[in-house]
């Protein structure tokens, strides 16, 4: 069955929480409300490169995914990094994920950004399945140090 995928609105605060807080935890972090706050207001904030869109069905949010758009000093127009991606356990394996991403690229397309990208864990196999699917994993490594 498909869902509609459309930009966040506030009536989705609740619900979109409740993802994320499934998301975090599927990330083996414990949600903060004070990061879930401030990730709400950029993504609520016209001003900030932080945006997200919704699954819809049947009048229920059953998926998110929140991006960035940046600047690349190696292209010429933006890029989308897509940040978080989130299906709702009991309907996962639906193609809800696919449609989030479907709707990304075709916005890029629209917006004329260069590039969307994102990155997962090495052992996330089933999203690795969805996101093979779209192309090969690119060669780069991800090297982090979190500032504390």
């Amino acid at each position: 069955m498909t869902a509609t995928i459309r930009k966040i609105e506030a009536r989705d605060e609740a619900r979109w929480r409740e993802l994320w807080d499934g998301y975090t935890r599927f990330y083996e972090r414990e949600p903060s409300e004070p990061v879930t706050r401030h990730a709400w207001s950029r993504i609520r904030d016209e001003h900030s490169p932080v945006h997200a869109i919704v699954a819809e069905r049947d009048g229920e949010v059953i998926g998110i995914a929140n991006y960035v758009i940046h600047e690349s000093t190696s292209l010429l127009t933006p890029v989308c990094y897509l940040q978080d991606l989130f299906v709702d356990p009991a309907v996962r394996a639906g193609g809800v994920g696919r449609q989030l991403i479907d709707w990304l690229l075709d916005e890029a397309r629209r917006q004329k950004w260069s590039r969307v990208y994102w990155t997962t864990k090495e052992n996330n196999y089933r999203a690795r399945g969805l996101y093979d699917s779209y192309t090969p994993r690119s060669e780069f490594v991800q090297y982090r140090i979190d500032i504390r």
